[in-house]
């Protein structure tokens, strides 16, 4: 399986060191949600803000209390209890990667609104670390991340379109 090889070659205590802090960024969409206050304190920004919050809660949502609730896939570390887990177990189903899902609709959102690359290139190198970082961390399969990346850009952008029409 392709979870359990990159454990065997990547997994470092170095390594360890790094992921756990960029994952516990991605909790609930903290990272992005504050993204989102911040912007939406920005005179210039707030429409931009307020999408990225409408985004983020949204993808978490359909992701989570949605897609998740019928899909109710076991994650890796269910699949596999031997792996030793440097996180406390992530409540809800695998599918689709929540984490994923947030970070990619708040920087689809700042994308579609053609925000400084400044703040956008960041937000994306960011994005997938978190992403990475799920499947580092053996909680979430590739297609779990894939489709939480999926639904992120498409509930991002939809958003943005949104709020531009409103």
């Amino acid at each position: 399986m392709l979870l359990d090889a990159l454990q065997a070659t990547l997994r470092a205590p170095w390594l360890d060191g790094i992921m756990v802090p960029i994952t516990l960024l991605g909790n609930l969409g903290a990272v992005w949600l504050v993204l989102g206050v911040v912007l939406a304190c920005l005179p210039k920004q707030r429409r931009v803000g307020v999408a990225v919050i409408v985004a983020v809660v949204a993808a978490g949502v359909i992701g989570k209390l949605i897609i998740g609730e019928v899909v109710m896939r076991p994650r890796p570390c269910d699949v596999n209890p031997s792996m030793h887990l440097l996180i406390a177990r992530p409540f809800g189903s695998s599918f689709p990667s929540g984490h994923t899902a947030a970070a990619c609709a708040a920087v689809a959102v700042l994308v579609a609104e053609r925000m400084p690359r400044g703040l956008t290139i960041p937000c994306a190198v960011l994005a997938v670390l978190i992403a990475v970082s799920r499947l580092y961390l053996y909680v979430h399969y590739p297609t779990d991340v894939l489709a939480g990346a999926v639904l992120g850009i498409a509930v991002g952008v939809g958003t943005a379109k949104l709020i531009d029409a409103l």
